[in-house]
């Protein structure tokens, strides 16, 4: 999903609007030929992820510019950690650096949150999905964040899987008479086999109208824990089972244990807090021409010279 091709398209962008005419001030300050080693500082500890979109940001600025990662992405480290060594033209660097660390934080932010909810249903079936709720223009990278965290992805777009949401039902049992049962049949009928079929439903007397239908993913939406055990059980096995609605870090443990095969949370994306996370230079190499020690020897003297008038 996150390829080369739209992190380049991604981070050029960001670039184009960080500086369209240039970085004035580091062309006004820094001379053109000043070389700089830099590190990329934990603040805090975290889960890393965007190795290859900080890497762009500093690449397509200059491609002298060279980084070092000594985490992975999905690492976990502690606060203090040294994550990456930078180093190249001082002009590159300092340009480069907000769209890098602002990219690479928010990512490592998400796939730090994620980590926190995956490892609060650890043992049950349940898996944390991502939602459609992520920033314009940068959901491959937050959803290569979740992945990163140990999360899973939902349906990338609205191009890729049928999702019939509460006004999508609306709509078409208008359509059918009523007979929400008929209507997705009907759509069923006209999907290829590749393509997964959810419905939402968020009423327990939905559910079996909604499973009649063969449908692959029902998902119960802003059940409470009673009514969500109730519906795994009525559900028996004949479609997966996906939660949605009130889960944070205190619910979700509980919601892991009804039963169900899927929690979706869109707090991973849409109110995650990024990573504090600097970049620091730590080396400014002199580029001034060496002065020697010692003046140098004077010459051999030649023939003397002829002083004859």
């Amino acid at each position: 999903m996150l390829t080369a091709q739209i992190i380049d398209d991604v981070v050029s962008r960001a670039l184009a609007e960080d500086a369209p005419w240039g970085d004035i001030t580091s062309e006004l300050l820094i001379p053109e030929a000043a070389e700089v080693e830099a590190t990329l500082d934990a603040r805090e500890e975290g889960v890393f992820s965007g190795t290859a979109v900080f890497e762009a940001a500093m690449r397509l600025v200059d491609p002298r510019i060279r980084t070092v990662f000594h985490v992975a992405d999905g690492e976990r480290f502690a606060s203090g950690a040294v994550l990456a060594t930078v180093s190249g033209p001082a002009r590159g660097v300092l340009r480069g650096e907000r769209v890098a660390l602002n990219l690479v934080q928010r990512m490592s932010g998400i796939a730090t949150l994620t980590a926190r909810y995956v490892a609060l249903v650890a043992g049950t079936r349940a898996r944390i999905v991502d939602t459609r709720k992520t920033t314009p223009g940068l959901r491959a990278l937050e959803r290569q964040a979740v992945r990163d965290g140990g999360g899973h992805n939902h349906r990338f777009s609205l191009s890729d899987a049928v999702m019939a949401k509460d006004n999508h039902l609306a709509v078409l049992a208008a359509q059918h008479g009523g007979d929400v049962t008929a209507a997705l049949r009907a759509v069923r009928a006209q999907l290829s086999h590749t393509t997964h079929l959810e419905v939402e439903v968020d009423r327990a007397e939905q559910i079996e109208p909604v499973l009649a239908a063969g449908i692959d993913t029902i998902m119960l939406d802003n059940f409470d824990l009673d009514a969500l055990r109730a519906g795994v059980e009525q559900v028996a096995g004949r479609a997966l089972v996906e939660a949605s609605g009130g889960v944070n870090l205190d619910t979700v443990e509980a919601i892991a244990a009804t039963g169900v095969d899927v929690i979706s949370v869109g707090a991973l994306t849409h109110s995650v807090r990024s990573l504090d996370l600097g970049l620091d230079v730590g080396f400014v190499p002199d580029a001034t021409p060496a002065v020697p020690a010692t003046a140098p020897a004077d010459p051999p003297a030649g023939p003397a010279a002829d002083t004859r008038p």
